[in-house]
């Protein structure tokens, strides 16, 4: 599936990705197509899990956009943000970590299946990999849907050092963004060091970013 403003509209990116453009690939594939089902879920909470900057948050805030609800920080969650979510049908909890109130957060999954809402909530790592101390805590994450974004594969790495160069108004040619591809970690948090790496050489040295600055980057 070709998103991204069709890829850029073919490498000519001289323009930012709007806020509600997300490029669909294998790796992302199913977290997509999960947010897009809504309401025809086989369970009324969902876990998408992966690494930082793996596109979480984007997603959540595509699927608010689409279909309403009301985000939360887990570390913020509080009793004022429970009585809150009553005139919402969707909750969305991102980026949670063992930072929470675990009682609230018990208590939050109650209300979720006693008023027949959907929560939706992001984390790094799988949230039934996350050690809880409160053991009713644990057994409800067990009714989460799971779905994790994986690491990029070439075409999605591609698409985001596209994203990231864009992002910062650089434009390189084809066989330099290849180059990057070939020699960087499958991250996203890689992806994006590394763009930011070879900007702020390519400032330092009031250079355009070629081989030579790509090559200097990946020996830092």
């Amino acid at each position: 599936m070709k998103s991204l403003n069709q890829l850029l509209l073919d490498f000519d990116y001289e323009q930012n990705f709007k806020d509600d453009d997300f490029y669909v690939g294998k790796s992302n594939y199913h977290s997509f197509e999960l947010i897009n089902k809504w309401p025809k879920w086989e369970k009324n909470f969902l876990n998408i899990s992966g690494e930082k900057f793996s596109g979480k948050t984007h997603l959540t805030n595509i699927f608010l956009k689409k279909f309403g609800g009301i985000i939360i920080e887990p570390n913020l969650l509080n009793d004022d943000n429970l009585k809150a979510i009553k005139p919402y049908q969707n909750v969305v909890l991102d980026n949670l970590t063992l930072n929470i109130d675990e009682k609230l957060m018990y208590t939050l999954f109650n209300i979720i299946d006693q008023d027949n809402k959907f929560l939706i909530i992001t984390s790094c790592e799988p949230i039934v990999e996350i050690n809880f101390k409160l053991e009713d805590l644990k057994s409800r994450t067990k009714n989460c849907l799971l779905t994790k974004i994986a690491n990029p594969d070439d075409e999605l790495m591609f698409a985001l050092v596209l994203k990231n160069l864009s992002d910062r108004q650089i434009t390189l040619d084809k066989k330099l963004i290849d180059f990057i591809i070939k020699r960087i970690e499958r991250s996203y948090g890689k992806i994006f060091e590394f763009i930011y790496k070879i900007d702020k050489i390519s400032l330092k040295k009031k250079k355009s970013i070629d081989f030579k600055i790509i090559n200097e980057a990946l020996e830092e």
